[in-house]
């Protein structure tokens, strides 16, 4: 296990506006519009609000690995690295994560299945399409998301 780093003040405030000036760049044009993750919500409706409240405080508030799966797609979308790392759990996360490829355009996600291990673990099946240099690809992975102090995690997954 990875020690913890200790956050004074000063830096989880600029930690805080950091992020807070990244999402704010990222969503700006899309508050209105559907959420890339494929709810049928507008974007500030859903993962927008768990995006926001991250860079506003710092909390992770999906209420369920679903939500929370479905927030870290959009946050790819929009590549939103700070986002994206808070919502990894250290024991996996890697030290740093590379921007998106220029040309690399998402496409769409669907949530095939949605289970519930217990209070603390649960898994969710996706496929996320997208298109690299004028090429399409397909993953398809079965992820597992662990609650830790009340927040949900990702801790890994299985790619087909």
């Amino acid at each position: 296990m990875k020690p913890e780093k200790t956050k004074t003040a000063a830096t989880s405030a600029a930690t805080s506006a950091a992020n807070s000036a990244a999402i704010k760049a990222a969503s700006g044009g899309i508050a209105a519009t559907p959420c890339p993750c494929g709810s049928g919500r507008g974007y500030d409706a859903c993962c927008g609000a768990l995006h926001r409240t991250f860079a506003e405080t710092g909390a992770l508030t999906a209420p369920d690995a679903q939500a929370l799966m479905r927030s870290r797609y959009t946050a790819y979308t929009l590549d939103l690295i700070e986002y994206l790392l808070a919502t990894w759990h250290p024991d996996t996360r890697p030290e740093t994560l590379e921007r998106g490829e220029r040309d690399l355009k998402w496409l769409g996600l669907e949530v095939r299945r949605h289970s519930r291990q217990d209070a603390d673990h649960e898994t969710v099946e996706f496929v996320a399409r997208s298109k690299v240099g004028g090429r399409a690809h397909r993953m398809h992975e079965i992820s597992r998301f662990v609650r830790v102090h009340g927040a949900w995690l990702y801790l890994d997954g299985q790619i087909d």
